[in-house]
């Protein structure tokens, strides 16, 4: 039961204070770590350049998931109280529900005041891709696409981790997560991060169809279309590059009926209700409730757990 109060205590922490300060944010820390490493990545070969990635990210969650394994280790023979009060503090760095909504209601206020040179600056936070040439409608679907599969990345899949192999699991995941982000597939060093792109794919293989049903019950408890987001999703959520993405972004399109859609990359759903601002706000709310009943599943699988097999 000390990975059910924990987990409480780091939602709870989560949802009063968001995220700790930059100064000692460990996904700040793996960040600066892998750019660290990056600069003594081979440029010429490609082979050179596959075997330093694969180091580089098994290096990372060595640096950073065992020393948490150990440090646990100990406080557990302090007593179950620091226990459970060291495990959340480690455990909710892995994860963002509260930021993420900060940011998206950020760019939606933005965008309410057709303020769209501070709405793209703003879109780092949330996506990848160029923004300085986006509109106000391509702007709305970036953000709600962001929400939908950052409720994989940043909440589902690192509790699901946390359930399978506790707090340093977890860690272990936002290194691969955090990877991926940093050096993923393309740019100068292509094959540097083809090993975190294909292990992140693989580990959020089942959060983010997980996330994808999650996506679907929440429309129905939120009054959106539910059944729509379900067909949506399945018809979808291979169009997308990722084999991951897909299932979130596809069930998020089809409960709120819009077409959600990065130029020349892919399209999901269909238009049935304007790229507006709003569309964000439900979005986010959307992204919320599903996260909520993960949590309630979480609690569930664990007591379970601790009456019928523990």
């Amino acid at each position: 039961m000390e990975f059910l109060f924990a987990l409480l205590l780091a939602l709870a922490i989560d949802a009063s204070l968001g995220e700790p300060p930059r100064a000692i944010n460990p996904v700040v820390w793996i960040g600066k770590g892998i750019s660290l490493l990056e600069r003594f990545a081979p440029i010429q070969s490609k082979r050179a350049q596959l075997l330093y990635g694969i180091f580089m990210v098994l290096l990372t969650i060595i640096i950073f998931a065992l020393p948490v394994y150990f440090l646990l280790f100990y406080v557990k023979q302090i007593g179950s109280i620091a226990y459970i009060i060291g495990s959340a503090l480690l455990l909710k760095p892995s994860f963002s529900l509260k930021e993420l909504r900060r940011s998206a209601l950020e760019i939606k206020v933005l965008l309410s005041k057709d303020n769209l040179e501070d709405a793209r600056a703003k879109m780092p936070a949330l996506v990848s891709r160029e923004a300085q040439n986006l509109e106000k409608p391509a702007l709305v679907s970036a953000t709600v696409e962001s929400v939908a599969e950052n409720i994989c990345d940043s909440f589902v899949a690192p509790l699901f981790y946390f359930l399978l192999l506790g707090v340093p699991g977890a860690i272990a995941y936002r290194v691969v997560n955090t990877s991926d982000a940093m050096i993923g597939y393309h740019g100068k060093y292509e094959y540097l991060g083809k090993f975190s792109a294909k292990l992140d794919d693989v580990l959020n293989f089942i959060p983010a169809r997980i996330s994808g049903l999650l996506l679907v019950v929440a429309a129905y408890a939120y009054r959106k279309d539910g059944r729509n987001a379900w067909r949506t999703m399945l018809r979808d959520h291979g169009r997308t590059e990722s084999p991951n993405a897909g299932w979130s972004m596809s069930a998020a399109a089809g409960a709120l009926s819009v077409r959600l859609e990065k130029a020349g990359c892919y399209c999901l759903g269909q238009t049935s209700n304007p790229l507006s601002p709003q569309l964000i706000a439900s979005g986010m709310n959307l992204a919320t409730i599903a996260a909520i009943l993960w949590v309630l599943s979480c609690l569930i699988l664990e007591v379970t757990y601790f009456v019928f097999i523990a």
